[in-house]
């Protein structure tokens, strides 16, 4: 039998005032894996720079990219198996590595969402103003920045009020957002074909899925982006305590969330290439996610609220499922004496983290309005540094998977490919996009700011910042705190290895 952690329980052991079993299930979990991503307004963000990157292979990075998310959704899965807690990365890297590892992807975790939500919301604010004809709102900074923090709360709100309702927005969100880019892209290739479209327009062609098409270096910078919009599928994981067939059906919706972002990246970046061509995408690059805003002008006409309202409810959707991963693992670090007791306070009422929910919120805002009042391309290279933290955490859950199943992996082919020699492939690949990372940020002209933060560009900055912060909280909660630095790492047990209960 396998070492014990603390509290490394089922869900159905746990105390009957914990988190609602049974809230959401495998539906609602794949829906709200796609709606962390934020397919549309990630899209809108990176197509341009990608194109800029690799021309017309923009469809083979997406492809390209893919690879190491499908390579540690297999990680998430088998580890959710032995372990469904909704700490994720956190208890399960404690489980085979230790303690301090695992605090540390804790940290790393919830500190992507206090980085990414308010920017989540500006643009979810931003792109609703513009469907609806308030350009006006959208431009002033203070009527925009204020909605998107009243945003912010609302949406706090609706995680804190239950796991279900969360789920029925979610529903709701995804379905308007898929609708609206399927109906972008159809329109978009059927001008290509009817020779309507732009002066640019390609005909789409098969080696366009190529990855290698436009050499190593554009390759890597492209799929650093890659990374990024893929990132937020494991939030279906982070609910698993939640979820009906707690053991399976979580992991199997992350690895789902996978293949259908990967169908619907690839089919959008055909349609965006072959509509308006590489040039034009290139020229427009710095607009980040506005290009789809021309480009749904072009395309839609007086339809291109469409397109609009696509990016917004994908951001909005996000704004709300970013939250959930940073608040349950704080939930699960705290139960587990990692962090202060109060962050593991469950609602009476509606049985959700509401502390830590709260909690996220807050510093979410807090570093929202702070950075914004830098300047709004500071925010933008805190959204870089995002880069790191989610390369170091995929790549930190592909490597534990190994490690804790480390007995079994030459039981079977299967098991030594998909629980052993994939994860660790996909954490590879990681942490060379980790180390290319670091190098890409180090020059200042890389940074949206342009300018030098201590002779480096101010997301490696952050990134380091961040990272430093977390070193000192937990050494700090070390010395104050010491009974979870007393758990000892351990290995699968052989019952659940093989899908029997232990």
């Amino acid at each position: 039998m396998a070492e014990e952690t603390a509290d490394a329980r089922p869900p159905s052991d746990r105390p009957a005032d914990g988190l609602k079993a049974g809230a959401i299930g495998f539906v609602d979990a794949l829906v709200i894996g796609l709606n962390a991503t934020s397919p549309a307004y990630s899209l809108a963000a990176v197509i341009g720079p990608v194109v800029v990157l690799v021309g017309t292979y923009a469809p083979g990075v997406m492809l390209a990219s893919f690879v190491p998310m499908l390579l540690i959704a297999s990680a998430f899965y088998y580890l959710n198996r032995v372990d469904q807690d909704c700490g994720t990365t956190f208890s399960w890297v404690t489980r085979a590595m230790g303690p301090w590892a695992g605090w540390i992807g804790g940290w790393a975790i919830a500190m992507t969402g206090v980085l990414v939500v308010g920017s989540l919301a500006d643009v979810a604010v931003t792109f609703g103003l513009l469907a609806v004809g308030l350009d006006s709102w959208a431009d002033n900074e203070a009527v925009s920045q204020i909605l998107a923090v009243l945003l912010i709360i609302v949406m706090t709100a609706v995680c804190v009020i239950g796991t279900e309702l969360s789920a029925k927005v979610q529903n709701v969100l995804i379905l308007a957002q898929v609708v609206c880019l399927l109906i972008f892209a159809g329109v978009a290739l059927y001008r290509v074909y009817a020779g309507t479209g732009t002066p640019d327009s390609l005909d789409p062609a098969i080696d366009w899925l190529n990855p290698f098409g436009a050499g190593g270096a554009p390759l890597t910078a492209a799929l650093l982006l890659g990374v990024f919009i893929y990132w937020g599928w494991e939030s279906a994981v982070n609910l698993s305590e939640e979820t009906e067939d707690p053991a399976t059906a979580p992991g199997k919706a992350a690895i789902w969330s996978t293949v259908v972002l990967l169908v619907t990246y690839v089919s959008v970046a055909f349609a965006v290439v072959a509509y308006a061509g590489p040039a034009f995408l290139a020229d427009n690059a710095d607009e980040e996610e506005f290009v789809f805003a021309l480009l749904a002008n072009q395309a839609l006409g007086g339809w291109d609220w469409i397109v609009l309202v696509a990016v917004s409810t994908s951001a909005l959707a996000s704004t709300q499922t970013t939250i959930i991963p940073a608040s349950r693992t704080a939930l699960s670090m705290a139960r587990r004496q990692a962090l202060p007791r109060h962050f593991a306070h469950i609602s009476p009422r509606f049985r959700t983290p509401d502390v830590s929910t709260w909690w996220v919120a807050a510093i979410a805002i807090a570093w929202y309005v702070v950075v914004n009042q830098i300047s709004e391309n500071a925010l933008f290279d805190s959204l870089t540094a995002l880069s790191l933290l989610i390369a170091f955490y995929y790549a930190l859950t592909g490597v534990a998977c190994a490690v804790y199943y480390r007995r079994h992996l030459t039981e079977s082919l299967h098991h030594f490919l998909l629980i052993g020699l994939g994860p660790l492939v996909g954490a590879g690949l990681l942490a060379w996009l980790l180390v290319e990372s670091v190098q890409d940020m180090a020059d200042p002209a890389n940074s949206y700011t342009g300018t030098s933060w201590f002779g480096v560009g101010p997301p490696l900055v952050i990134g380091i910042g961040i990272a430093l912060a977390g070193v000192i909280i937990m050494i700090v909660w070390r010395l104050r705190a010491p009974a979870f630095w007393s758990e000892r790492p351990g290995v699968a047990d052989p019952d659940l290895v093989h899908g029997k209960e232990s």
